[in-house]
């Protein structure tokens, strides 16, 4: 990538930027989010950075499982990927402009020298920060040959002031900032230098990300101002921190409250890709009393001055809730092959297509739905679960055998027919229609608890339905 590529700053451009030492968390994937509505919103670009240089532990597994759950949260991107770790040149390039400029310079102290500086500041209770030594010196009084890194030359006097498009106005004094390491002793640049000179050749023009990172915007402005000095053309980006997402008890997101890779709430949790797209959104961001948003509306509503400083709070129940309604809204073809993998037996996608209205209103998640619609392909003889099975006592089998025979008898298989006729028997017999209803789900389903009996009738068909009342009656 050439250094003035992308630098047309009248267009929006921004990046997600993950690390794939691990997998995409809930609150890497909202930033992911945020980038993407952004620059969908305004008509810009949104672009995708894997920020690989930890060679140690990044792995291709890492970077698949994100690029994957991108994918699956249906975050499309503008141009091919970019790994950091291919740009290694291109970092080294600039910090040695920086050093011929007199924007940073080379460092000899060794670490043992390095050591004993942390250890006299903690000692005097100051803070830990390189201390400047080889600022102003001459680097031909370190001896041929001696290792060297390079640093950059902040500002040390007055202060650095960012308005962020989240946080408002911050200003750190310069004071604080030390000459971190540019490049190191093997000559591999340090992550502060790599992000930003992969930020300006992307022509990033808004950096959204965790406000976590607001303390490095202070130490990348620096960069951007020295390299604007050298050659021109380094536009500050515009920065939007955003807060970090807590759990219910008010602490950091950790793995006790849930924050796992997104693949475990499709794969564990049975969530539609558009539910936690829609409850992401949500966490720190909001339009009025409204909760749920299709992908256009998203597009359409989504800025960034909507966005809050306080932390958003995750909450399970309400995602399993918002999960339920976009089963609701899904596509019911959709959703039969979805879950169809997840059930045992032999799966007609047609008929679990057409189970679909009458089995998705009861179920909050994927799971629900599998387990839901599993009666459907059961193979005859099959087992009644405990609490069926304690429904078929002597007086229940004559019921069904009762049943079967008024069933058989119906010439129109149809939800008004059906429930008719069992209506009427229930009224000769002087039954509640529960007495027949009852024993006759669990002969159909083997199990106490499945979509309306007559909607149960109608999916089995004639023949099927009677074969299992007969099976359980006999």
């Amino acid at each position: 990538m050439a250094s003035d590529s992308g630098q047309d700053r009248g267009k929006v451009v921004t990046r997600f930027a993950p690390s794939p030492t691990g997998y995409l968390h809930l609150g890497g994937a909202r930033t992911a989010l945020f980038n993407w509505l952004f620059a969908r919103h305004h008509g810009g670009k949104a672009l995708l950075r894997i920020e690989d240089t930890d060679l140690k532990r990044s792995t291709q597994d890492a970077i698949d499982k994100i690029i994957e759950g991108l994918d699956w949260l249906g975050l499309d991107y503008d141009e091919p990927p970019v790994f950091q770790s291919q740009r290694a040149d291109r970092h080294r390039e600039v910090a040695l402009q920086l050093l011929e400029a007199g924007h940073a310079y080379k460092c000899f102290a060794t670490p043992d020298e390095l050591e004993a500086m942390r250890t006299e500041q903690r000692a005097n209770r100051q803070p830990l920060r390189y201390d400047g030594r080889w600022r102003d010196r001459d680097p031909a009084e370190a001896p041929a040959g001696t290792p060297f890194v390079v640093r950059l030359k902040t500002p040390i006097e007055g202060e650095t002031v960012i308005d962020d498009a989240v946080q408002g106005k911050v200003r750190v004094a310069n004071a604080e900032l030390d000459d971190y390491v540019l490049l190191r002793a093997d000559g591999t640049p340090t992550y502060m230098l790599a992000v930003v000179v992969d930020d300006h050749d992307m022509g990033c023009t808004h950096i959204i990300r965790g406000d976590d990172h607001l303390n490095n915007a202070f130490r990348q402005l620096p960069i951007i101002k020295a390299m604007d000095s050298i050659e021109g053309g380094w536009p500050e980006p515009v920065y939007a921190h955003v807060p970090l997402i807590h759990g219910q008890d008010g602490a950091k997101l950790s793995k006790r409250h849930g924050a796992v890779g997104v693949e475990a709430y499709r794969d564990e949790l049975g969530v539609l890709p558009e539910a936690l797209f829609n409850y992401l959104i949500r966490l720190g961001w909001g339009h009025g009393d409204k909760e749920e948003f299709t992908r256009d509306e998203a597009v359409a509503l989504f800025d960034i001055d909507a966005v809050g400083k306080s932390p958003s709070r995750f909450d399970l129940k309400k995602l399993l809730n918002l999960n339920a309604h976009h089963i609701r809204e899904a596509d019911d073809t959709r959703l039969a092959q979805l879950v169809a993998p997840e059930i045992e037996c032999a799966v007609d996608l047609d008929l679990l297509a057409r189970a679909m209205p009458v089995i998705k209103v009861r179920a909050k998640d994927t799971h629900e739905l599998a387990a839901g619609a599993a009666f459907l392909f059961k193979q005859r003889p099959f087992d009644l679960d405990a609490k069926a099975a304690a429904l078929m006592d002597d007086e229940s089998r004559q019921r069904l055998t009762l049943v079967s025979q008024r069933l058989a008898a119906e010439n129109d298989w149809t939800m008004e027919a059906l429930e008719a006729t069992t209506k009427a028997l229930a009224e000769e017999l002087q039954l509640g229609l529960g007495k027949l209803a009852q024993p006759l789900r669990a002969a159909l389903t083997g199990t106490t608890t499945s979509p309306g009996i007559f909607d149960v009738l109608v999916l089995l068909g004639r023949e099927e339905s009677l074969a299992r009342i007969d099976a359980q009656a006999a």
